[in-house]
């Protein structure tokens, strides 16, 4: 079952009554009930959100991903369970013994979908990308030779080439904020997959950042980002003015985590598709695979 996405913008006092979560707004009597077994990621976008910690707790017990925005209304923090698996302890011991030998094969199939599904994004836009697929296929083990940064930086000067020379940077002109806002909600559903899966998210197979809490969330959304790419596309078709992030934008990125994506040659909601994902991961990890299960681009 996909889980829900609920995202607040208004004051009010969120917490917990009967197994559900409960959304408040007393001045204009408002009282709104979700079965918290249906959530799977809350949005909290106004300082003046109140929410108890018995809510907090259920949450996590649900494996459920908080998210905060900051005054600029982008997301700036984000909420998970410390042990979302029944076997937590061993599971983290598979992903802490991983070899670096088996971590190198793991990026390199990461760079390799990567590329691969941008490749094709840039083929449905009609833009050539026979570089993109040569790039993926001459991705050796930890991607030494960097095609990763090759592709992206051929990637990201046509995706968006009708757009006053776009570059991409997390502080950049737009449409940089909705990809930024984008990638925040990909980043928690495949955090909230890791962990779920029974991985921590901060060690990484490739990303290493000693303030990066979430380097292995990082290492396994790459292949996933042109989901929300071809989001902000659609977007932009449908609107002028994106210098700031309307509820009505934000409500369509909110959606990441409902789009439909192939995934081992089935369709299924993105958020399903993190977890066959993870769970893939946790396999390698264990010795049980060799690869991990990535969605193929197709829209």
């Amino acid at each position: 079952m996909i889980k829900r996405t609920l995202y607040f913008s208004n004051p009010c006092y969120l917490h917990k009554k009967n197994d559900q979560l409960v959304f408040e707004q007393k001045e204009q009597n408002i009282f709104k009930n979700v079965p918290i077994e249906d959530i799977g990621m809350v949005v909290l976008d106004n300082s003046q959100i109140t929410i108890s910690n018995a809510l907090i707790m259920a949450l996590m017990d649900n494996n459920t991903a908080v998210l905060n925005c900051n005054w600029q209304h982008l997301p700036e923090g984000l909420m998970l369970p410390v042990t979302g698996h029944h076997a937590f302890t061993e599971m983290v011991r598979y992903q802490m013994e991983a070899s670096e030998p088996l971590k190198k094969k793991l990026w390199q199939q990461t760079v390799v979908a990567k590329i691969s599904n941008q490749a094709l994004l840039l083929n449905l836009l009609g833009i050539d990308n026979e570089n993109m697929k040569y790039w993926a296929s001459q991705v050796k083990s930890s991607d030494p030779d960097n095609y990763e940064g090759r592709a992206a930086a051929y990637y990201w000067d046509n995706i968006f080439s009708d757009k006053n020379k776009f570059r991409r940077h997390r502080y950049g002109a737009p449409p940089n904020n909705l990809l930024n806002y984008g990638y925040a909600i990909l980043r928690g559903t495949i955090a909230r997959s890791l962990v779920g899966s029974g991985m921590m998210p901060f060690t990484g197979i490739h990303h290493r950042n000693k303030y990066n809490p979430y380097c292995l969330a990082d290492d396994i959304m790459e292949p996933y980002r042109p989901y929300v790419d071809y989001m902000v596309l659609n977007i932009l078709d449908e609107n002028e003015k994106i210098d700031e992030l309307t509820t009505e934008i934000k409500s369509k990125l909110l959606s990441v985590p409902a789009t439909d994506i192939l995934i081992d040659g089935q369709k299924s909601p993105l958020m399903v598709g993190a977890q066959r994902t993870t769970a893939s991961l946790m396999r390698c990890f264990q010795g049980e695979l060799r690869k991990i299960v990535y969605p193929v681009f197709d829209v």
